[in-house]
């Protein structure tokens, strides 16, 4: 069955199929490409034509996929930032679209999963309910509908077939790994894949999703920047929110003010820096399409399907070492990143893993920091280069399975930052939430 009818095809060899035909497709249009630069068409003029045809492909096929795959298309598109203009422009447009649309299930379709989580009397719950999704994501699509007693609500359904679509994608996905590679060489796409195989399970579970967020919810009410939207009822594969209009943060991004990138940037930082403290959570899912500027000025945050819990808060040994590196003491950056288990001190030296990690500690060593698109690709392209000295310094870390998510949404923030092109107060914002920050590294024992 294809994917038409809005259903993402469940079993893994039509799965498997699907994505083996991007890398094949590609290789196939790069062969085409040769055969007309040897016809004498302009060689920028056929690269430009077959990465505008493998840009439509991935998002289609990402898209119908949905699950797994379209999750990897939504954490690439976090880190559109950091792909080179000239190799991979045209995959932007393609990669974002991926955070806030895709194929959708026909309204008989959520029509009969509503029932399946609500009874067949479903519609009592609603004063009214649009068929037409407002918004779609890796594992459901969100509609908007009027609550019985008057409250506008977002109610998401669960494409059906989500679990076993993502359980089809734990080793369908692999074979996108050229083509992740090529697109975001500096991200490691096996340790992606490993750490999305762990987390997608979860986002199927929607009565997680409905705890996370409500613990969200009552961290941030009445916050003067921060909105969280009210869980009303979960059920099943259904999962109802108090409705949030706002900009979302992918228009900011294309179109937005310099005040509203900004803006958009501080608090995002703010976001990520506070809810370990306050949420006992940290929110694992940066890309765009999870948040919306709002009319008041406050950032509404969407999606709590991938959260962690931190019951104690951050890890008591990150506060130390960002003071560490933020005050250039590469021995005491070295020490506690060896306490930590992020490397063994005989293959990793001080000045190696200091050299590593000074371009990254720069937004905490001024007041205010302008994340760019060019610094991210510079970044990309050093820890990229298999010869550099950086790449060999960071094939040597040991970065324990637990801090993985950690690792990712903030290499993810970092890279909507840059897409913003904020300015941010980075130092600020960190003080009051991480123990052992404030602290110069020079005073501790």
């Amino acid at each position: 069955m294809t994917s038409e009818d809005g259903v993402p095809p469940r079993g893994r060899l039509a799965r498997t199929a699907r994505l083996a035909a991007l890398p094949a497709a590609y290789a196939g249009r790069t062969a085409l490409g040769i055969g007309r630069r040897l016809g004498g068409r302009p060689a920028e003029v056929v690269a430009a034509q077959v990465q505008q045809r493998t840009a439509e492909q991935l998002f289609a096929v990402l898209g119908q996929l949905k699950g797994g795959a379209m999750k990897v298309g939504q954490a690439m598109s976090a880190m559109e930032a950091a792909l080179p203009d000239q190799l991979v422009g045209p995959y932007r447009e393609a990669l974002v679209r991926l955070q806030e649309a895709a194929p959708a299930m026909p309204p008989d379709m959520v029509h009969r999963e509503l029932g399946a989580s609500f009874g067949a009397d479903w519609r009592r719950l609603f004063r009214d309910f649009d068929d037409r999704p407002a918004a779609a994501a890796s594992v459901g699509q969100v509609h908007r509908a009027t609550w019985s007693e008057g409250t506008p609500v977002a109610v998401k359904v669960q494409y059906p077939g989500a679990g076993e679509a993502l359980v089809a994608d734990l080793g369908g996905l692999q074979t996108l790994t050229p083509i992740v590679q090529a697109a975001a060489p500096g991200l490691d796409a096996r340790q992606l894949f490993a750490e999305l195989r762990d987390r997608l399970v979860e986002e199927v579970d929607y009565a997680r999703e409905a705890e996370a967020q409500t613990a969200f919810a009552e961290a941030y009410r009445d916050d003067p920047d921060i909105a969280v939207p009210d869980v009303l009822a979960v059920e099943g594969r259904v999962l109802v929110t108090r409705w949030v209009d706002g900009t979302p943060l992918s228009r900011v991004i294309a179109g937005g003010t310099r005040a509203d990138r900004d803006h958009a940037g501080q608090l995002l930082v703010r976001l990520l820096a506070s809810a370990p403290a306050r949420a006992r959570r940290l929110h694992g899912d940066p890309h765009p399409g999870n948040f919306r500027l709002l009319p008041d000025g406050r950032l509404a945050v969407l999606d709590f399907g991938a959260t962690e819990a931190l019951p104690h808060g951050w890890p008591h040994r990150l506060g130390p070492l960002l003071a560490a590196g933020r005050d250039g003491d590469a021995t005491a950056l070295h020490r506690t990143a060896a306490s930590a288990g992020l490397l063994r001190p005989d293959q990793v030296g001080a000045p190696a893993l200091q050299a590593l990690l000074d371009p990254y500690l720069q937004p905490l060593r001024s007041p205010t920091y302008h994340f760019t698109r060019t610094w991210l690709q510079e970044q990309t392209r050093r820890a990229s280069d298999p010869f550099s000295a950086a790449s060999r310094t960071q094939r040597r870390l040991t970065v324990p399975p637990r801090h993985l998510l950690l690792q990712r949404v903030a290499s993810g923030l970092v890279g909507v930052l840059c897409s913003l092109g904020a300015t941010v107060a980075v130092d600020a914002e960190v003080r009051p939430w991480l123990p052992g920050y404030d602290t110069p590294s020079g005073v501790r024992s």
